[in-house]
């Protein structure tokens, strides 16, 4: 039952024991991360004993084939683990799709969060669908051990195939939303670069005038313009500051500092 353990056959007296790695039911609740599960497959030489922690589907491989032994219905049960990550691996990319879509509408910190689930569930995904891959082989290096049929081993060569197509799959989508966060990360850098940027030239600008003011803007500017000239002159020191604020502004526009 725990969702941890490692994929695996191990070969017993009177049984062969598999444990098997499932994608668990989504629900709402989950925030769009999507988790691996474990299975146990007993199997013995007319029975097959499954145990599962949730009410999950176990037959969903597409491929029909008629179940004449218990070697059949395991191969159809790891195959509706194959075909389960598939499904939840075309669901993840089209959720990945819309969130794309919605941050270039929005820098929304909500789907860059989303985006970070995702490529947890795929990590999860990847490591599951590895898992899988050592059971598979393990079957067909003990085959005959096991008892499979020239159909059965045929059909896990088919396994194999699609085991790995859908680790190609879950690989690509992985570096896909790794590659959208390392993108996002660098727009939303270099928007802030720009904003900082913005900020220290327009304090450069009021910076000068600012500090000139704070020089000349004392009683002892009157005493060198004279008490009768005080308008006139407080009116040519403003405009000055102006003047000289015009100037830094057309020069840092100029330099292309802004």
């Amino acid at each position: 039952m725990d969702p941890d353990e490692i994929g695996r056959v191990e070969f017993e007296p009177d049984h062969i024991e598999i444990i098997l790695k499932k994608p668990k039911n989504y629900s709402s609740d989950h925030n769009l991360l999507f988790k691996v599960t474990s299975i146990g497959i007993y199997l013995y030489s007319k029975k097959l004993i499954v145990v599962i922690p949730e009410d999950i589907q176990i037959f969903e491989a597409k491929q029909s084939f008629k179940l004449t032994s218990m070697n059949d219905v395991l191969i159809k049960i790891i195959y509706g683990a194959i075909f389960h990550f598939l499904g939840h691996l075309k669901v993840i990319n089209m959720i990945s799709d819309s969130i794309e879509k919605n941050l270039d509408a929005s820098f929304d910190s909500k789907y860059l969060l989303n985006i970070y689930t995702l490529e947890k569930s795929l990590v999860y995904y990847i490591t599951g669908i590895n898992s899988n891959a050592g059971v598979i082989d393990k079957l067909k290096m003990f085959a005959n051990r096991i008892g499979f049929s020239t159909e059965n081993i045929e059909l896990i060569d088919d396994m194999i195939i699609e085991n790995n197509q859908c680790k190609k799959l879950a690989e690509t989508y992985s570096h896909v939303l790794s590659v959208m966060i390392t993108t996002r990360d660098s727009i939303v850098n270099s928007k802030l670069n720009n904003i900082m940027k913005k900020l220290t030239v327009a304090m450069v600008i009021f910076i000068i005038p600012t500090l000139l003011t704070g020089l000349f803007g004392m009683s002892e500017f009157t005493l060198m313009i004279g008490e009768q000239h005080k308008y006139l002159g407080f009116f040519l020191f403003g405009s000055g500051l102006i003047v000289l604020s015009a100037v830094t502004y057309f020069v840092f526009k100029w330099r292309k500092w802004m």
